[in-house]
């Protein structure tokens, strides 16, 4: 496993676009990234995490243009709702649309989709040019990593690489909420 430097973005976007499986801080917690449309780096955080496939993943965006193709047309009223939370610590479902592929959505008609506010999770999305996959860097069950050292301790030989930086300062993963109606899914 490779320990990259903030200022090395373009190294980790790269392992990205190789189909490799990163890890990086976030709001709370350090999260293992790839390429959402690559559907053997999926399979692969799916093996790394011992994850079903029917719960579906978290995907961040660096901006409303990176997450808008993701998702079906909302209300004006309650887009609004969603964008006076981002960039942000908030996840929200949204109806899929038609380019979200069932590997992504698991066993839903709906995506999770957040634009972050960690500069390091932000400049990876803007580095790869798209979305990520955004999930807790652990094995299901187990704490989430909250620093490289514990990524080394437990998963060094699945993740490719992880870029060093402090986490976001939340001390709770992502807050979801459904986009239709605001009800609070995760808090």
């Amino acid at each position: 496993m490779e320990v990259l430097k903030p200022s090395q973005i373009d190294v980790a976007a790269q392992y990205l676009k190789q189909g490799k499986v990163i890890a990086y801080p976030t709001e709370a917690v350090y999260g293992l990234g790839c390429d959402p449309d690559n559907v053997d780096a999926v399979s692969r955080i799916l093996q790394i995490k011992h994850r079903a496939l029917d719960k579906g993943f978290i995907l961040i965006g660096a901006s409303w243009e990176q997450i808008e193709p993701l998702v079906t047309y909302i209300q004006p009223e309650l887009l609004t709702r969603v964008f006076a939370t981002w960039p942000g610590p908030i996840t929200w479902l949204f109806p899929a649309s038609t380019q979200v592929p069932f590997w992504i959505r698991g066993n839903h008609n709906s995506v999770a989709v957040r634009v972050t506010a960690h500069p390091i999770a932000k400049a990876l999305c803007e580095r790869f040019g798209g979305p990520i996959i955004s999930t807790s860097c652990n094995k299901s069950g187990d704490p989430a990593a909250r620093d490289v050292r514990g990524i080394q301790f437990t998963l060094s030989d699945t993740v490719d690489c992880v870029v060093e930086g402090p986490l976001g300062g939340r001390l709770r993963p992502s807050e979801i909420r459904d986009a239709l109606t605001g009800e609070i899914i995760r808090a």
